[in-house]
């Protein structure tokens, strides 16, 4: 009956201690990011990051610029297909981005960033993951100051600089 009690203890304090780790983890990696709240609460909305090493968190980050990015294309095509959309030049943009997004960051970028984290060459991920937050700031100067999804842009870019950061631990 002692050992039991002492083994479920045992038991009870090493899921603590694991999960304070994988706490300590995430909190330890995002701290060498350059943007500490977005980096935190991205990791933690995914499950996966309750049980990753850095390479994996690196994973889930760009995962969720692969999502994001998947949601500012939705934004576009949204805006682009409005009866009373925006103006020629701000349609040449969008359509721009279009081709930024799609051709270069979901067919490019973000799979040679996986793909470079699955075969353990974090140099090479770490440049689609820079080249994606790149992609993301050319679509919002398209606009010269006038870009109706700035905020997707702004979210692309930061989350692609959050990634590229964890990425740059693996070197």
């Amino acid at each position: 009956m002692r050992s039991s009690v002492f083994l479920l203890c045992f038991l009870c304090l090493s899921v603590t201690q694991t999960q304070f780790s994988i706490a300590d983890l995430v909190q330890k990696t995002c701290k060498q990011t350059p943007n500490y709240n977005l980096c935190v609460k991205t990791l933690r909305s995914d499950p996966r990051s309750s049980r990753s090493d850095v390479s994996g968190l690196a994973v889930v980050m760009v995962d969720m610029v692969k999502a994001k990015t998947i949601a500012t294309l939705h934004r576009i095509g949204e805006l682009l297909a409005a009866g009373t959309g925006p103006d020629p030049k701000t349609k040449a943009a969008l359509r721009r981005c279009v081709e930024l997004y799609d051709s270069a960051v979901l067919k490019a970028d973000i799979p040679s960033a996986m793909e470079a984290l699955r075969t353990g060459d974090p140099k090479f991920a770490e440049q689609g993951a820079n080249d994606a937050a790149n992609e993301a700031d050319s679509c919002e100067r398209d606009f010269n100051g006038a870009s109706p999804i700035t905020s997707f842009n702004r979210r692309v870019s930061d989350l692609s600089r959050v990634a590229s950061a964890i990425i740059r631990l693996l070197l």
